[in-house]
């Protein structure tokens, strides 16, 4: 590639990328909208004049904390290690590094790589490609990379990602990224740019795949940082920058401030020393016998003995280390979202005889709470799965639905009460679309609009189950709620609130706010931000006595009645 020449924009040192490290890369200013849109349309990569990240401190804003779960850090800084990391927006094979990865399918073909690549690279890729067999998932070759500006391509092929086999997934992801890193040690290279390795095909979510990334090349660095000079996280949509300029300082902290953040930030489950996933559960534990212990009657099992004589000898003297093993081990693992299940159950079993919440209606609330990391596994299963499968028959019902923005501008989501109490519904499929319905709203501030008119006194479903929903759809929904707004409340909701208040969640539910007019509940969300079943203008006039309100039955505006 000739710098400037035939409109083909210049390559990139690494030398202009942005360094992790660099003082200056604390404090940006907002970055272009010209070019988020360029990449979001699918652009190949933003100009070159702004394909340097611009970007606020995560760490600084509202959403920062302070390190509550206490420890020693599992990331702590390391200057060596973070002046290795860089953050680029733009498409990696327009840097001039020792290599660029390409993220494509077991084949290796043009049509499953990476956007552009083969179209800057040349055809002469594509003819190598072709002559390297194919490539297994999780693993990485090697080609030339013609006209790149790199020296060389490394080719990878990402999982597929499904929800009851996540665990595998994050494994043979994170050995995507550590296979390359391996392959540009063993070539003598040391710098290379990485894109995300995961496609929508896939159905990876993005932001459970960079933990992986991140964490597997902290994990990485700290054995070889001596071997390798930089490696470069290439974005090339405004989602994924997003999700990596918030993760980064959780894996790669630049001073101590940040690394006792990151403490109550990172997931329960970082992995293990290569930043794999590890089920302790399947854990292959070997205890050695005691000193001084000697099974004798095994070692001493003569080789010539009858196979029922060799049999008995082994039987009687297995008895003896039957001791030592150890009985997780030896236990069969059900699915983890089952066994939850059962220990909810075991758990309600237990407070059977003492449980005021079932004493008064509200049902089982004797699940156990749930770490972050657990909540977060538990919300990415059920949202992957949504999204796997045609829940238009629970959309059609219209219990929840989109509506515009507050008078602040945050997005709303409507409840319909009596909807849900008047509906035949599967719950769990109820469950998977309302996980589905609220994953965009969820990542900011947002508003949800309950419409009791006209529903049952007695809550339905049961708190049980609201506890439930709340778990999965996770702490993010909690932190971005601002305010529960409930048209027409009745005795027995507003019980039932105080109710969950006391035994599901006082942060969740304190964020009620009761309207007993719509003319005050315009006064939070706009009308014409809101889509109103009709029978829900009928009970507000039956209930209020259209006390100083007029009601325009074609548009059903409602306005203050004049004063005579």
């Amino acid at each position: 590639m000739v710098p400037g020449v035939g409109g083909v924009e210049p390559a990139v040192t690494l030398d202009q990328v942005p360094r992790w490290s660099d003082p200056d890369q604390r404090i940006f200013p907002a970055a272009s909208t010209s070019d988020e849109a360029y990449a979001d349309e699918g652009g190949s990569e933003p100009p070159a004049a702004s394909g340097f990240l611009s970007f606020s401190d995560p760490l600084t804003g509202d959403d920062a904390g302070v390190g509550g779960r206490g420890g020693a850090s599992r990331f702590p800084v390391d200057q060596e290690i973070n002046s290795r990391i860089y953050l680029w927006r733009g498409q990696p094979w327009n840097l001039e590094v020792d290599a660029v990865v390409n993220s494509t399918n077991e084949s290796l073909d043009e049509a499953h790589s990476s956007p552009g690549l083969h179209a800057a690279a040349g055809s002469g890729l594509a003819e190598e490609c072709a002559t390297l067999g194919g490539c297994r998932t999780g693993m990485a070759k090697m080609t030339n990379a013609y006209d790149l500006p790199a020296r060389k391509v490394i080719h990878t092929v990402g999982p597929k990602y499904a929800v009851k086999y996540h665990t595998a997934a994050e494994n043979a992801l994170s050995h995507c990224y550590r296979s390359c890193l391996e392959l540009l040690i063993e070539n003598g290279l040391e710098s290379i740019a990485m894109g995300c390795i995961y496609t929508e095909a896939k159905n990876y979510p993005r932001e459970p795949a960079a933990h992986v990334a991140i964490r597997t090349v902290r994990r990485f660095l700290e054995k070889q940082k001596g071997n390798i000079a930089g490696v470069v996280f290439c974005t090339t949509s405004s989602s994924d920058t997003e999700i990596y300029k918030r993760l980064l300082p959780l894996y790669f902290p630049r001073d101590k401030q940040e690394e006792e953040i990151a403490i109550s930030k990172l997931p329960a489950d970082v992995g293990d020393e290569n930043g794999e996933t590890v089920i302790d559960e399947r854990k292959i534990r070997i205890r050695p016998l005691p000193a001084g212990v000697v099974d004798r009657t095994v070692t001493a099992t003569p080789m010539d003995l009858p196979l029922s004589d060799t049999g008995s000898a082994l039987k009687r003297g297995s008895y003896k280390l039957d001791s030592y093993l150890d009985p997780s081990f030896m236990s069969i693992i059900k699915d983890p979202d089952l066994r939850r299940k059962e220990q909810w159950e075991k758990s309600a079993q237990a407070q059977k005889g003492f449980n005021y919440a079932r004493l008064l209606g509200y049902g089982d609330l004797g699940c156990p709470s749930l770490s972050a990391a657990e909540e977060y596994s538990l919300h990415s299963r059920y949202l992957a799965k949504a999204n796997s499968l045609n829940l238009s028959d629970i959309a059609e019902m219209k219990i929840i639905y989109r509506g515009g923005v507050d008078i602040e501008g945050r997005p709303v989501m409507v409840v319909v009460g009596a909807h849900f109490l008047l509906r035949c519904l599967d719950l769990e499929r109820f469950v998977l679309h309302v996980v589905k319905e609220f994953e965009p709203l969820i990542q900011k501030p947002y508003t949800i609009v309950y419409l009791h008119s006209a529903a049952s006194l007695q809550p339905q479903p049961d708190l049980g189950f609201m506890k439930r929903l709340q778990q999965i759809l996770g702490r993010k929904h909690q932190r971005n709620l601002h305010a529960i707004y409930i048209l027409h409340p009745t005795l027995g909701l507003r019980t039932a609130v105080l109710a969950m208040q006391m035994f599901v969640d006082g942060e969740v539910w304190k964020k009620v706010v009761y309207v007993d007019r719509l003319v005050q509940l315009f006064g939070y969300v706009p009308r014409e931000q809101l889509t109103i079943p009709d029978f829900v203008f009928q009970h507000d006039l039956e209930v209020n006595g259209g006390r100083g309100l007029i009601v325009d039955p074609r548009t059903k505006h409602i306005y203050q009645r004049a004063s005579s």
